[in-house]
This record gives C-alpha cells, structure tokens and sequence, in this order.
C-alpha cells in the first residue's frame, strides 16, 4: 500500500506575508468585533462566554444573529437553522478552493479551513483565477482576522460604549468593497462575467422574495451552477500557472 503524495507545501515566509498584507483591513474586524462584545453583554452574556464564543465560532454576522436571538429562554433549533443559513456560503467557498486543497493533507486541509473567511477566500479565489495557487493567505490572512476579531470583542466587552454603532462610520462597506476589488481585479472572462450577472440578479430576487439572509446562498448557488456547466478549458489554466511559475 503507497502513501498518498500531497506536493502542496505551506510556505512560512508567506504565511508571514500574507499576516501583514490582511493586517490593515484587519482594523475595520475590531470595529464590529468591539460591536459584538457590547451587542452580547447587553444581551446577558457574561464577558467569558462572548470571548469564548468569538474565539471558538469566529463568524461575524452569525454570532449577531446568535445575540439576537438569545434569552432566558434559547430556541436552539430555530437559532442552529438561522446559523447555517448564514454560514452555508462557506460550504460553497471551500469547494471553490478544492483545486489546491486537494493537494493537502487531509488533517491540514480541514485545520487550514478552521481560518477560512470572506476576505482570505477572495484573495486566494482571485490570485487562482490569474494562475497562481495561494493558500498561504487563508492561514496568515485568517490568523489576522480571527486575532482581530477577538481582540475587538474584548474591547466591547470590556469598554462598552468605545464604539456603539460602527455604520454610523460606514466601516461596513469596507469589507464589501474590499471583496469587490478583489472581483474586479480577477480574470474577466465572459464565463467569469456571465457567472457574476447571474449570481447577481438572484441574490437580488432572492433578497426581495425570501427570507432574510438566504439571498447570499442562492448568489452564490446560481453563479455556482454557471460555472459547473460552462467549464472552462483545462489547458487555460494550465497555461496561467505555467506563467505565474
């Protein structure tokens, strides 16, 4: 019986690299981490129980809707199907990063996606479609974020009123933008723009007609499906790495 090969090796020079290349936006995470840690106080979280939570879960906009619907009394199946709804984007952002996990361990293939976030998916999907395989990003970026959103739920734990309403700054576009520019500056190929349309008008349809937050599952589903049935020639990629390399 053989060994299976896995020739995907982190690198730790850019596992460092890409720490301080996610650093800056990292900022913008200990703005609404400190929103967290005051959200979940106020809810009747003890000051442990909200830092345990960020440090264990790390999933923003699910831990508010965790907060939210917390009580004396917690609705745990009703909060669990509102978490997976959240969170379902990530089944459909580490399959979109099999291409190089698949070249990984199995035991640091599911360690690596432990890290795995909005903002390092975007990078490493992006830095993929130009040709160049890029999971460094998803420790050393991820690393970043969770230390940063830790960091800023013990803020809002402790200093409560330091930053009570980060839209009021507009801080919640920077992520959005953030993952635009990282769309825009990907490889613009019909497939590609046909992909980003389609998942487009039905993450529209699906925010106006369903129910809330359900519409970033079906974006991703519809522009998932494209991408499955109009595949894109082998030796396209193949060439892009070859270049990159």
């Amino acid at each position: 019986m053989t060994t299976p090969s896995y020739p995907y090796h982190l690198q730790p020079t850019r596992v460092r690299a890409e720490f301080f290349r996610l650093l800056p936006i990292s900022l913008f995470v200990i703005a609404f981490g400190a929103a967290f840690g005051l959200a979940a106080t106020q809810e009747g979280l003890e000051p442990l129980q909200a830092l345990l939570m960020s440090t264990v879960v790390f999933a923003g906009a699910s831990q508010f809707a965790a907060v939210d619907m917390w009580g004396a009394e917690v609705s745990l199946v009703p909060m669990m199907a509102v978490v997976f709804a959240i969170n379902s984007r990530h089944l459909l952002m580490g399959a979109s990063l099999y291409p190089m996990l698949r070249d990984m361990s199995p035991g640091r293939r599911y360690a690596l996606l432990l890290l795995l976030t909005d903002a390092n998916w975007a990078v490493s999907a992006q830095e993929y479609q130009n040709g160049r395989r890029n999971l460094e990003v998803i420790v050393g970026g991820g690393l970043a974020l969770w230390l940063a959103w830790v960091l800023g739920t013990g803020l809002g734990v402790y200093f409560g009123g330091l930053l009570r309403d980060p839209h009021s700054l507009g801080l919640d576009m920077v992520l959005g933008c953030f993952l635009l520019a990282m769309a825009l500056g990907g490889r613009k190929t019909p497939r590609t723009l046909v992909a980003w349309a389609v998942a487009a008008l039905a993450s529209l349809a699906a925010w106006y007609w369903l129910p809330p937050n359900t519409h970033v599952v079906v974006g991703a589903l519809a522009g998932g499906v494209i991408g499955f049935f109009w595949l894109e020639p082998r030796r396209t990629i193949d060439h892009a790495e070859d270049q990159a390399q």
